[in-house]
């Protein structure tokens, strides 16, 4: 779509720009991304839920100890972190419309800080609520001498107090209640139940939502978790899209993990805008889109910016740059980056997966593995790890990527496929991008 921009001196010299494109995801530091592809004043609703000051990485996807998202959550101390903050807290404010409000999510370690920070940008006259998340019902340490830490704060900003959109929440108050309803099934009195056989509730009456929201942690177990440490809850993010956009706004959320806000956005029908640094984050909000909202990558969104070259993979993190090798073939990384004992992910074929639909439990060891080395030459000791680990695990066929490999390691894959009956397959990430540009 195109709209016009600048017409007051005449029509012939009106400037035609395209208009910001919306339903995309930026893998990218938002602030670079912000200036370069979201317009002043564009966009109706920010929620950002950025690394705390938690002076330790936090990890990505799976949550292994070694596997760390491509920026650190270290700052040492307060004034550093806002100091990384502030000119991405300017950025926001520029690209937030005069309506429109952000929510900021933070907890204890730096709340107070950011506070300070954001009145300087906002405005203090321009905070609307602290609101205090209470997940009581999440795990806590009875180690640790101190009463035990149950929400988190979510500051909220109005661009300009008064004209921000607003709409009332409310809750019930009572939980959800059984009807005093029974029915007769031959002759015996039973609970009514509903067409998916479970007992017919009713609610009673509700109240407006206030600034306290009681919001259960999402469990470990939960089917809506991705496996990523800090991901909110869906509700949380649905109230917050309600309450302050409409059908039809935009909403921006520039640390976006692995995409909460967005699918919140898309199930209510807003554009939306997902900003974050990780490839394999990027990948993930991709695929929850396509499997919880059937949408297409290329149709119904698009993912911009992500690694197009060997010089961007080279400066990728360790952990960043497995995930997306192992992804860029196809194939699902391991969740357990410690003692993988060389194998970094599996694959699964497209015969292979048609075979899993019949007997699930017959072919579900039906998978080739994948070693992903980040450096220039994979020698012949690599390999010999990785014919280890294929013995171990039985396998007779695997995938090898690196960005190259040395004439030692390619004699070496000829020698155990003729020997040892072991078919290597070496990949380089030259042939994995022209892939992905095949591809995508």
């Amino acid at each position: 779509m195109w709209h016009l921009w600048d017409c007051r001196v005449a029509a012939e010299q009106c400037i035609i720009w395209p208009e910001m494109e919306t339903n995309v995801i930026y893998c990218g530091d938002n602030l670079e991304v912000m200036p370069k592809y979201i317009d002043d004043e564009s966009v109706d609703l920010i929620y950002i839920d950025p690394p705390f000051n938690t002076s330790r990485q936090y990890e990505v996807f799976w949550g292994e100890a070694q596997e760390r998202r491509a920026f650190e959550d270290r700052f040492g101390d307060a004034m550093t972190y806002l100091e990384w903050m502030r000119p991405r807290i300017r950025e926001l404010h520029r690209v937030l419309k005069p309506t429109g409000t952000l929510y900021y999510h933070c907890d204890w370690h730096a709340s107070h800080y950011v506070k300070v920070e954001l009145d300087r940008v906002f405005g203090f006259g321009n905070l609307l609520n602290e609101i205090i998340w209470w997940y009581q019902n999440k795990p806590q340490d009875r180690r640790k001498k101190l009463f035990p830490r149950d929400y988190d704060s979510i500051l909220v900003y109005a661009k300009t107090y008064g004209t921000h959109r607003f709409e009332p929440q409310y809750v019930p108050t009572r939980r959800l209640r059984k009807q005093n309803k029974v029915v007769k099934v031959a002759g015996k009195r039973v609970s009514a139940r509903d067409a998916d056989g479970g007992i017919i509730y009713e609610l009673r009456s509700t109240k407006l939502m206030g600034s306290v929201w009681d919001i259960p942690y999402l469990n470990p177990v939960a089917k809506e978790r991705l496996g990523y440490p800090t991901q909110k809850p869906l509700t949380l993010l649905e109230t917050i899209v309600k309450a302050s956009s409409k059908e039809g706004d935009v909403v921006l959320d520039a640390f976006c993990g692995c995409g909460t806000t967005l699918e919140a956005a898309a199930k209510f029908k807003r554009r939306w805008i997902g900003v974050d640094m990780s490839p394999t984050a990027c990948r993930v909000m991709a695929e929850r889109l396509e499997k919880r909202l059937n949408f297409k990558e290329g149709i119904d969104f698009r993912l911009v910016d992500m690694p197009k070259t060997e010089d961007d993979l080279r400066r990728m993190p360790h952990r960043e740059f497995e995930n997306w090798a192992v992804m860029a073939l196809g194939g699902i990384p391991n969740k357990v980056k410690v003692g993988d004992y060389g194998i970094d992910g599996r694959l699964y074929l497209a015969d292979i997966e048609k075979e899993r639909k019949g007997d699930f439990f017959e072919t579900l060891d039906k998978w080739y593995p994948i070693q992903v080395k980040q450096q220039d030459r994979a020698g012949r000791p690599d390999l010999d790890k990785f014919e280890t680990a294929m013995r171990r695990d039985k396998r007779l066929r695997g995938y090898f990527i690196a960005f190259g490999f040395s004439t030692d390691a390619i004699r070496e894959i000829k020698r155990a496929n003729r020997e040892d009956g072991l078919d290597i397959v070496p990949i380089t990430v030259k042939e994995l991008l022209e892939h992905e540009r095949v591809t995508t």
